[in-house]
């Protein structure tokens, strides 16, 4: 199954590890994603705006290219799913700003919203299957006690982004079980981190994630997992509790043995 992809500007650069492993499982799994050609930053914050249209237009390019291609668009990074999911919300229901950017963006087929954004891990838990990557897992995390972070992005606004049950989410519990290890839950891991205002204000930033990881290590866990390249740098810099911080991509493509080198191991 071929998806288009957008890898966003973090993938290439601190975030390397995200793009490499998931291409790595994607391989190990089957799937094909194919990177759009020519894309451009997402934003990297939603403009709340609703008459911001510039800032919402490289979105869109991406968006129209993989309606073009007759794809749905897969992403990995939660920033970048954020934005893009709430852009093509918006071209899909707000009919004043979609005709003011197609009236820019001069595309040969106008676009209204027809692309599916879907995160990676919609894509291991609806189109792949849990079941199924249990079955395909060669290297079982057995023993490992792995706490999911969601963090904000993914699950908020729930109605526009349709991810997870924001209060109770259970996606990366699931994907932990699957590749062998046992979830901990514990009660920050769909609270803020504080990484949008590190720098504005460290201290609160310092308090925000450390008592992310405070909460799961009173749990138990040994680690924690997540999405976000904001998120996963502020855990790793700002806690006091420093707990091991990884990309859930990493320990896929461990349990499916392509962590290391170019291929199974």
């Amino acid at each position: 199954m071929v998806f288009s992809y957008f890898p966003g500007c973090t993938l290439k650069t601190k975030a390397k590890d995200l793009d490499l492993y998931t291409r790595k499982s994607s391989e190990a799994l089957g799937l094909t994603l194919e990177e759009l050609p020519e894309w451009q930053c997402c934003g990297a914050v939603y403009p709340q705006p609703r008459d911001e249209i510039a800032t919402k237009l490289s979105s869109i390019r991406s968006l129209a290219a993989a309606r073009d291609l007759g794809r749905d668009l897969v992403t990995v990074c939660s920033a970048c799913h954020h934005v893009i999911k709430r852009v093509n919300r918006d071209v899909q229901t707000d009919a004043d700003m979609a005709f003011k950017a197609n009236n820019y963006l001069q595309l040969e087929t106008p676009y209204h919203g027809e692309t599916r954004v879907l995160h990676y891990l919609e894509v291991l838990r609806d189109v792949v299957g849990f079941d199924r990557l249990a079955e395909r897992v060669v290297h079982p995390l057995k023993g490992r006690k792995i706490g999911a972070y969601y963090g904000c992005l993914l699950l908020r606004p729930s109605r526009e982004m349709e991810f997870d049950n924001p209060e109770n989410p259970t996606i990366l519990e699931d994907f932990i079980r699957a590749i062998g290890a046992e979830p901990v839950l514990y009660a920050n891991r769909n609270e803020c981190c504080g990484g949008y205002i590190t720098l504005e204000d460290r201290p609160l930033a310092v308090k925000r994630a450390s008592a992310v990881t405070a909460s799961a290590r009173a749990q138990g866990a040994e680690c924690l997992i997540t999405a976000c390249p904001l998120c996963l740098y502020n855990l790793r810099e700002n806690a006091r509790d420093h707990l091991e911080i990884c990309y859930f991509t990493e320990l896929l493509a461990e349990a499916l043995g392509v962590k290391e080198g170019g291929g199974p191991q």
